[in-house]
């Protein structure tokens, strides 16, 4: 699987956690900075932003893709919809959490959201 992370770098643990959950090997991590402009609208930088995890059409629509969302909400959901529309459904997340107690600050693998399987879900309700 590929995983592309728009945040904090993960640890060598953090990314076993993630392949012990999932049951597949990270192929690749593609850490990718994410730095917005404010003053700028979002949708172009999100463009961008996805662009540079450098995959092919291809790729984005055949590869096993798990994604570590960034923190800012607004660029996050936005990132969402340019990963649908380039995938074809929605990508299953990792959410990290706090460690209790921990200092400095770390985190752990909480949970694969995988939002195909919440949207299909939700559907069943309309």
């Amino acid at each position: 699987m590929i995983l592309l992370n728009f945040t904090h770098p993960l640890t060598g643990g953090q990314v076993a956690r993630l392949e012990a959950l999932t049951g597949q090997p990270v192929e690749r991590v593609v850490q990718i900075a994410v730095q917005f402009d404010p003053a700028r609208p979002f949708a172009g930088q999100v463009v961008q932003l996805a662009d540079a995890a450098g995959l092919t059409v291809q790729q984005w629509q055949s590869k096993a893709i798990l994604v570590v969302p960034p923190a800012l909400n607004f660029i996050a959901v936005a990132l969402l919809a340019e990963l649908h529309g380039r995938m074809g459904y929605f990508a299953a997340h990792l959410r990290t959490r706090l460690v209790e107690g921990s200092t400095p600050p770390r985190y752990e693998v909480a949970e694969i959201m995988n939002l195909q399987e919440i949207r299909l879900t939700a559907r069943a309700t309309r």
